[in-house]
């Protein structure tokens, strides 16, 4: 029995874990007191559920519990990167590298600080999505501070280069930021492995809470200094005042502890659920085209562009389905998209996109249901569309 609507949207959020959300109950009631208040119980039970959070978060990325810092999201962590980084290095010099297809959060940051007299380098990717390390190499100059390239994309789900572009900074002595919100959790990522220095990512894409997110701060060879963007409190290493949402941090540290549990078996079965979706639709339809790379992608993602449709128009006829054309940080607007611009789509084709996100709670089921209503769908609307060019043809 399949549950309506269905949900493949699971790039721009996942539903919490029914685990986690048990684990997550007692922290408002039971165990809510201030981390910080270190003269009684309630606030050392409080700090105990912090520290285990930040050892689950830690280990899904291979890092060391005290470089993981606490945030309200992937957003505010790359903001403090970046930012951060971009202040605190400012003396040494004024540019960062990054690319055309950055999540907004990287993009409109790097805009800022354009603003602010840097001087940003934003690298082009091939028709895949994929940056070019050598591009990279090939730009870092003695006044380069930072690079930033996320790991995964969020639109067309390619996986970028990481380890070679770490290493390419690490031999240049410059600092490597990656926005791995669309990877942790879905493929092993780790920070020893690709030379990473600062890491972002959120709880609420890997079925935890919204509203908490990490920053992977190295904290040796070499050590890595930010300015804080968050005054008012000396929490998390001084660099993001506030009282901690332990809460949040407790259910995220479990969602990590999941996540890293399930990691292999789960990839495999989504991926099975992805190629049945996309092996579906290419069978019964043409004018189908793929968006990024055709393997080197994180396993639930598939980006479709479809020949004669409009992408708003295909998602209300399948109501019942929830998908999306992009990114949800962008949905408001009505610009096309600047992943899809940068990998040289058609105009038509960039305006046909739908991103499929497919999840741990996706069925088989649900997967055939799709399939089955986009060819239904697509084939009405290319016929609608049809019979109206005909018809201005026969006015004319």
């Amino acid at each position: 029995m399949i549950k309506f609507p269905i949900y493949l949207d699971n790039h721009s959020t996942t539903p919490v874990d029914p685990k986690v959300v048990e684990f997550m109950l007692p922290f408002f009631t039971e165990v809510f007191g201030n981390p910080s208040s270190k003269s009684h119980e309630f606030g050392w039970k409080a700090e105990a559920a912090v520290e285990n959070a930040r050892k689950l978060v830690a280990r899904l990325i291979n890092a060391e519990s005290r470089n993981i810092i606490f945030t309200s999201g992937a957003t505010e962590s790359i903001n403090l990167a970046v930012k951060g980084a971009a202040e605190m290095y400012s003396a040494k010099g004024n540019h960062i590298i990054t690319t055309k297809i950055e999540h907004e959060a990287v993009l409109d940051t790097c805009k800022n600080l354009e603003k602010k007299g840097f001087n940003i380098t934003y690298l082009d990717v091939d028709d895949f999505g994929i940056v070019n390390p050598e591009d990279i190499r090939n730009s870092i100059n003695d006044r380069t501070i930072l690079v930033s390239v996320m790991y995964a994309n969020n639109e067309i789900g390619t996986i970028q280069p990481i380890c070679e572009i770490g290493k390419i900074c690490r031999s240049k002595h410059v600092l490597f930021h990656t926005d791995a919100t669309q990877a942790v959790g879905k493929i092993p990522v780790d920070v020893v492995r690709d030379s990473i220095d600062l890491l972002s990512f959120s709880s609420h894409k890997i079925y935890g809470p919204k509203g908490i997110g990490a920053l992977f701060l190295r904290s040796r060879i070499p050590k890595i200094r930010l300015y804080r963007q968050i005054d008012g409190g000396l929490q998390e290493r001084g660099l993001r005042a506030g009282t901690l949402n332990v809460p949040g941090i407790a259910g995220f540290g479990k969602a990590c502890e999941i996540a890293n549990s399930l990691l292999n078996g789960e990839s495999k079965r989504i991926n099975y659920l992805k190629n049945m979706l996309y092996n579906g639709i290419i069978t019964g339809l043409n004018g189908v085209k793929l968006n990024g790379h055709p393997d080197k992608r994180i396993a639930n993602n598939l980006n479709l562009s479809f020949e004669g449709i409009n992408s708003d128009s295909l998602i209300l006829a399948i109501k019942e389905i929830a998908v999306s054309t992009g990114s949800a940080c962008s949905s408001e607007t009505a610009e096309t998209s600047h992943v899809l611009e940068a990998i040289n789509v058609d105009e038509d084709l960039k305006r046909s996109a739908i991103r499929f996100g497919i999840g741990r709670f996706n069925t088989e089921e649900e997967i055939q249901y799709t399939v089955n209503k986009i060819i239904e769908k697509v084939n009405y609307l290319r016929h609608i569309s049809m019979n109206s060019e005909k018809g201005k043809y026969a006015e004319a």
